[in-house]
């Protein structure tokens, strides 16, 4: 997988590499890198794996490869929504499998999928934003620049983050642009699922390494909470950004700055709680009490809350490209880019079961749907699984 680095559009550059890698001494080492660098360490063999939990396959479903889209698998209920990179966007029933609606945009993507079920939004690599509910599509709005983190869809409207650090809002029902606010920022961005989402009746976005609070009427600043800053000589660097994939528990927000801390915000204050630094380059989930997240190595490792001091870390999967973490019960979740889907323990990490899709690699973060886990991969298979 190779890096790319485009105009946003605005005179500034995007750094185009879908899974984020690690930054060391200015190389960009691992699945996408900008020139040859060492042989990445070959991953340890798993071995056989006792379960301790049992799970089976209940169904699979298609929806065509998932390329470079930076996929957000979104869910309301039973209903799972997800798009292929060339454009197809499909309502999942996670109960059978079968479609609830299936369309096609006309055109690749660059992010998808938001929905609140109601409505369903994308981004298209022409930059346009694409609004749909039921499978037909209701409008479509040209943006000013890129966008890599899916439309979120809350009360009625959709916000867009795009890659030039803007923050839109549009009427839902009828595509009008009810406010757009921009933002300063370092001027590289990560083609990845930035952070977006709602706390209450404040809007949330990654601004870099800052979590800030939006008034959704209006758009105007309630707080700005510094989760990491940049660092480095240049703008490879000094690249930060807030990544998705959060873990939410009343008014604290868990989220991790790629390659540089993992640490939470008080929303209802606006102020940091704690950070402490981590290398990893996905999101995080967890509950009350943990936090659980994938280091860019393969380690996983899982954090109190409280405070952030580290509770326990595993080193079996490492040098595995691993997917951002789903906490399932007393399951921590994390695919990775073999096939497998691993499924450990929230209390010391150990295994409890290992699940397998196909080869071409687990796509995108697993997700539960009532009571059916379902897992994306590269190619664009579908899999739901069950406990027996």
């Amino acid at each position: 997988m190779k890096s790319q680095i485009s105009s946003s559009g605005d005179g500034r550059f995007l750094f185009g590499c879908r899974v984020a890698v690690a930054v060391a001494t200015a190389l960009l080492l691992g699945g996408c890198s900008l020139w040859s660098g060492p042989a990445k360490p070959k991953p340890a063999e798993l071995g056989p794996v006792v379960p301790v939990i049992g799970v089976r396959q209940a169904w699979t479903a298609k929806i065509g490869e998932i390329d470079r889209l930076p996929l957000d698998v979104h869910v309301n209920g039973n209903v799972v929504t997800l798009a292929s990179g060339a454009g197809s966007i499909a309502a999942i029933d996670a109960r059978t499998g079968g479609d609830i609606w299936r369309t096609t945009v006309g055109e690749p993507l660059s992010a998808g999928v938001g929905s609140d079920g109601k409505w369903t939004a994308v981004v298209t690599q022409s930059n346009n934003l694409v609004v749909y509910t039921g499978g037909r599509e209701i409008w479509r709005k040209p943006l000013s620049a890129q966008a890599y983190t899916a439309p979120l869809v809350a009360g009625n409207r959709i916000f867009v983050l795009a890659a030039d650090r803007s923050l839109s809002a549009y009427d839902a029902a009828n595509g009008i642009r009810l406010w757009n606010q921009q933002r300063p920022g370092e001027p590289l961005v990560l083609r990845q699922q930035g952070l977006l989402t709602t706390a209450g009746d404040t809007l949330i976005a990654g601004m870099s390494g800052r979590m800030v609070g939006f008034n959704p009427d209006n758009g105007t600043v309630r707080w700005e909470a510094p989760l990491a800053s940049p660092r480095g000589t240049n703008d490879v660097e000094r690249l930060v950004e807030l990544l998705g994939r959060v873990s939410r528990d009343g008014d604290s927000i868990c989220a991790r700055a790629y390659l540089a801390t993992v640490g939470c915000v008080n929303t209802a204050r606006g102020v940091v709680t704690w950070t402490h630094s981590a290398n990893g380059t996905q999101g995080i989930n967890g509950d009350g009490s943990l936090l659980f997240g994938t280091e860019s190595n393969g380690t996983v490792i899982a954090w109190n809350r409280i405070d952030g001091a580290q509770v326990w870390a595993i080193d079996k999967l490492r040098y595995r490209k691993l997917t951002a973490p789903l906490l399932l019960g007393r399951s921590v979740v994390v695919g990775d880019d073999s096939g497998f889907v691993h499924l450990l323990s929230r209390e010391d990490g150990a295994s409890l079961n290992r699940l397998m899709t196909d080869s071409s690699g687990v796509a995108a973060t697993p997700v539960a749907a009532g009571d059916t886990l379902v897992i994306v991969s590269r190619n664009g298979g579908i899999y739901g699984f069950r406990p027996e």
